[in-house]
Order: C-alpha cells, then structure tokens, then sequence
C-alpha cells in the first residue's frame, strides 16, 4: 500500500531525515519508533504533504503522491496527532464531519456515519454529538480526532504519538479500543511514537530510527531477539523481559502447551502475547486460564508457572 524509496529531507542544512527507505503492505500497522528528534515525525508528515521532502519518492496504492494536488493527496489519508488538533468553534458531529462534507457527501450520510464511528468509539451520539472540543476529556478528544480521521473511509490512517499526551490510565485504554476496533482492521496504519511498549502491542512491523536513519525494520519479534547492531541491542535492554514476553505470542508456542479440559471456556487467543496472559492471570487472581486457537479450534491451558518455562527454554535455546 506504501511504498517510500531513498527519503530525505534538509533544513536549513541539517539532515533530518537520511535516505530511507521502506513499505507497508495494506491492512498492516507500521510503526516509526524512536526518540526524540530521530526524524519519525518528519518521515510521517511527508507521506502526506505535511512536508515536501528534499529527495525520494513515495507511492500509496500504486499513485505517486507527488503526482496529485496535497490537499486532494490529504482527503485519502486520516490524520490524527497527538493533540487531537480538533477545531474548538465546531462541535463534536462538525468535527467528524468535515472531510465528508468536503467530498461532497449528503447531510444523512454524514449523520449516519458520524453516529456509527461515536458508537465505535464508545461515545453517547446524544452526550457528545453536540458538545465542543473544550468540554471533552483528553481520552475523549482523542476518541473524536480518531472519528474524525476515519470519517471519510480513507484507505490509509496516519498517526503521530496519538495517545502521548493521556495519562497512564486513559492511554491504556484508548490503546486497547484502538486494537478492537473493527473499523482499523482493514487499515493501512503508520504510526508514530517513543513508546516502546505502544509499539510492540500496536505494530505488525516497527522501524527503530535513530539520527534520521532506519537502524533495523522488522516484527516486534525480530527485533528484540534478533538485533542487527549495537544500537537496536541496546534500545531495548531498558524492559528487556517485559518486551520478550510482549513479543513472544501463545501461537509461537502452541506445541508446547497442554491440553485444555474439554469445555473449558477460552479467556484468551493465541495471537495475544504471553505478557498479556501473565497480566489477564494476575488481574483475575486465578492460576489457570484457557486460550484458544481460531485457526485449529484446539484449546490450551496456561499458567504463570507454564509461560515462565517455556519462556525460559526458548532463552537456553537462543
């Protein structure tokens, strides 16, 4: 779906991004990890326009984006920053409503799919439809200024530190809506954070920049058990454990767990990771939960005890 070749961009003659290079393919989730100043948010604005680079291309969908006019390019494309950059003089249905409205949609459809994406999102159609951005929350606003990204059904979806300005709590959450909602399943996303955690939960593949160069592309998987330098070794040692368990999915160690009792009731899937099995475990104050396999409608069994050996036999065999 996006195809971004040699990008770089100057200013005033300091590089900030430094010919790189890389392709999401449709329905995944990329994610532009790394601290600040690294170039991440300047290599997401130019997918867009936000920022003309000072070489490269990129394609989305197969169109050159520098082919077409930026503010057409930008119909295409949800946009949602991490201030939610809502206009406060529009109410909340006004909002979410004008990329429709620009595409000349009619004012029912607008209705129709405004009320759909509040609903999605956890939102009363008759609470929030009429408020202004002033009188919403953080976790609300942005909740909104992901409606409204999403309003005109664009194909792709980008995102810079969305949920960096929320408090722990909220950001949690917001985050685990965002993984449900149906909405995002067929979306093209490239996402922005500093997050490391936000970027194993959220992305299929994350590229790990620093200094305005791509040190290392891969799965959350690849790059914390198979870093290709110092710095991808180092960036990841801070939560090490915490990150090899987020990584490691009950899909990957299928075989190496028991049987459930038959009619046991799944908690959870195979493609969750097993830090989310540890959490869900400790949550419930329970020894046992089950997980399910969609693809083979086999059940498993899994303990703190049983997570914590088979996790420890995949280290003896690294």
């Amino acid at each position: 779906m996006i195809i971004a070749q040699n990008i770089s961009k100057d200013f005033n003659g300091i590089q900030a991004v430094k010919d790189i290079s890389f392709q999401v393919k449709e329905g995944q989730t990329l994610v532009l990890l790394g601290t600040s100043g690294c170039g991440k948010t300047t290599t997401l604005k130019i997918l867009n326009r936000l920022i003309e680079p000072s070489s490269g291309a990129v394609r989305i969908n197969g169109e050159d984006i520098f082919s077409l006019k930026p503010e057409m390019l930008r119909r295409s494309i949800g946009y949602v920053s991490q201030n939610s950059g809502l206009f406060p003089h529009y109410t909340v249905a006004e909002n979410i409503a004008i990329v429709p409205k620009l595409l000349g949609w009619d004012q029912k459809k607008i209705r129709q799919r405004s009320e759909d994406l509040l609903r999605q999102l956890k939102l009363s159609v008759t609470e929030y439809a009429g408020k202004y951005p002033d009188e919403l929350s953080g976790g609300e606003k942005q909740r909104v200024a992901l409606a409204r990204a999403l309003a005109s059904d664009p194909p792709v979806l980008l995102m810079d530190e969305p949920f960096g300005a929320l408090d722990p709590i909220t950001r949690a959450a917001v985050q685990k809506e965002f993984l449900e909602l149906p909405e995002l399943k067929s979306k093209t996303i490239v996402l922005v954070t500093h997050d490391v955690q936000e970027a194993f939960a959220l992305g299929d593949q994350i590229c790990l920049m620093d200094k305005g160069g791509i040190m290392q592309t891969g799965t959350p998987k690849e790059l914390i058990f198979g870093p290709e330098n110092e710095f991808s070794r180092n960036f990841f040692s801070h939560q090490r454990l915490q990150l090899e368990l987020s990584a490691l999915k009950f899909k990957d160690i299928w075989k190496e767990l028991p049987d459930a009792k038959r009619g046991s009731e799944a908690s959870l899937e195979s493609a969750q990771s097993l830090w989310e099995g540890m959490e869900l475990l400790a949550e419930n104050n329970q020894e046992m939960l089950s997980v399910i396999n969609a693809d083979t409608d086999s059940v498993k069994e899994i303990t703190i005890q049983t997570i914590q050996s088979v996790y420890l036999e995949i280290k003896r065999n690294r």
